[in-house]
């Protein structure tokens, strides 16, 4: 019996064509990346994330586009998510139902 393997990514899920909904997730930062002051919020115990608007996106995000403003100097996490990634996959289907 041969068992289908499930694709770890999908090739057809790329980032111009997304809502950009990974940018309502909250990204701390563990490494220096070079993320501009200004979208940092520190909380009172010391740790860093990335500052988030009132409704929840990632202040980096330019609203116009739906692409990261810093992606240059993005977050590590934000690095590692990878596009198309079974963690990407997941957040998509909670945006994108059928």
């Amino acid at each position: 019996m041969t068992i289908p393997l499930i694709p770890v990514t999908d090739p057809g899920i790329t980032c111009d064509r997304c809502q950009a909904c990974c940018c309502q997730l909250e990204v701390m930062l563990i490494t220096d990346t070079g993320v501009p002051e200004r979208f940092i919020v520190t909380d009172r115990w010391g740790g860093q994330t990335m500052a988030r608007l009132d409704d929840g996106w990632c202040a980096a995000l330019d609203r116009d586009t739906m692409s990261c403003s810093i992606y240059t100097v993005r977050p590590q996490i934000c690095r590692d998510f990878e596009m198309g990634s079974v963690d990407c996959q997941q957040e998509r289907s909670a945006y994108y139902r059928p």
